[in-house]
């Protein structure tokens, strides 16, 4: 009988929902009214980050009147307008989503996006696949800081050595490798470094419960718990 992981631990945006390319266009825009075109300098201060992390990236860069927290409420009141209309789920999330359900394996949903923006992928995709969820606001420190992932497995009571996380950016990466989880990483933007504990797949359309099952025991061995 295969070694089923205790939980599996999804990031959302660009990882379970087509939100990135969403996320891009607000930062680009938002930018753009500031005079400032974004460069691909720019992304490690935007993808997989939290809001008030790219808004006081904007702030710094631009050299704007307005404050590092009305830009906050500018990009999420515009990805949330975005993401309201356009979220669609990425290629696989949904039928992976379903395989751990019918296997009983409990899931999380761990989300540097504010909540207001997790409650409105939740209803577009189906909270019912999370056990838990959380947004940005759950925890002190964000992404790529290790907490929202220790966050998630403590709520689920689970040690997180026994999990694998499912990610798509370095910075959310960086927190679940951190956390100790295994690592499956489907990049929608920009690559992943090798590492040990991380493993790259083109698209969830790859990713099954055996995989998982294999990631877990490969952790095991290595780490025991």
């Amino acid at each position: 009988m295969p070694v089923l992981p205790a939980a599996v631990l999804f990031d959302m945006d660009g990882t379970l929902v087509d939100t990135e390319r969403l996320w891009l266009r607000t930062t680009a825009e938002l930018a753009a009214d500031l005079g400032h075109t974004l460069t691909e300098e720019d992304l490690p201060e935007v993808l997989g980050r939290a809001v008030d992390h790219t808004a006081a990236h904007l702030c710094r860069i631009t050299r704007t009147s307005l404050t590092a927290d009305a830009l906050a409420e500018i990009l999420s009141d515009t990805f949330s307008s975005k993401v309201a209309i356009e979220v669609v789920p990425r290629p696989g999330a949904l039928a992976l989503l379903a395989e751990l359900s019918e296997a009983a394996v409990p899931t999380a949903l761990v989300s540097a996006s504010p909540r207001r923006v997790v409650d409105l992928v939740l209803g577009s995709l189906g909270a019912h696949w999370f056990t838990v969820t959380l947004a940005a606001e759950d925890t002190e420190r964000t992404k790529p800081d290790p907490a929202p992932y220790l966050a998630a497995a403590d709520r689920l009571g689970l040690n997180p050595a026994a999990c694998v996380a499912v990610e798509d950016s370095p910075p959310g990466v960086a927190s679940a490798h951190a956390a100790g989880c295994s690592v499956l990483a489907v990049p929608s933007t920009v690559p992943i470094a090798e590492a040990d504990r991380i493993t790259s797949l083109d698209s969830l359309e790859q990713a099954n419960l055996t995989l998982l099952s294999a990631l877990t025991v490969a952790t095991i061995l290595k780490f025991p718990l």
